[in-house]
């Protein structure tokens, strides 16, 4: 398996997915494209210390951009949706 931080790239924290993670115990990840689903469902347990129910992902591709006169496009990543089980959380403020 390879390192988390190589993994789990970061947290994606957006008004979408904060209402998600309250309504749905679902927590949301840019994660590595070449993951797959074990290792991020291992990666997500062993870094936070939680349970996870399930993991659904999704590429997302990169926009095309304007730089001044020329057009450039932005990297793909891949998007992890994490439903962690009943009693899980993570909470990546600490308040």
């Amino acid at each position: 398996m390879k390192p988390l931080h190589q993994i789990i790239k970061k947290p994606l924290v957006t008004e979408k997915t904060n209402l998600q993670k309250e309504a749905g115990q679902q927590v949301a990840f840019e994660v590595a494209v070449d993951a797959n689903k074990i290792e991020i469902r291992q990666a997500i347990e062993k870094a936070f210390d939680v349970k996870v129910e399930k993991v659904n992902t999704a590429l997302i591709a990169g926009k095309v951009k304007r730089v001044g006169r020329r057009f450039g496009k932005r990297s793909n990543y891949k998007k992890a949706y994490v439903t962690l089980a009943e009693g899980s959380n993570i909470d990546f403020f600490g308040v």
